[in-house]
């Protein structure tokens, strides 16, 4: 069985258009820019709308300088 999300309709606005694509994102997070390379993703051409499955926010996350924290080490 394909456990991968599968969407035929944009859930924004209900255009048949929606297609599953795979690109290089682009982001800024506090004035950095950092790129995720290959994520798929389903794209409306219709109205703009992403939508991302649960793999490629687990990729997004990994290349996220917002998820990225440094170690704190406490004295005991």
């Amino acid at each position: 069985m394909n456990n991968k999300l599968q969407i035929k309709t944009c859930p924004t606005c209900g255009s048949d258009q929606i297609r599953r694509v795979v690109r290089d994102i682009t982001r800024k997070y506090k004035g950095q820019t950092y790129t995720v390379p290959k994520v798929g993703f389903y794209d409306c051409p219709n109205c703009g709308e992403k939508v991302y499955d649960h793999d490629a926010m687990l990729k997004i996350r990994i290349h996220s300088p917002a998820y990225h924290q440094s170690e704190v080490l406490v004295d005991a």
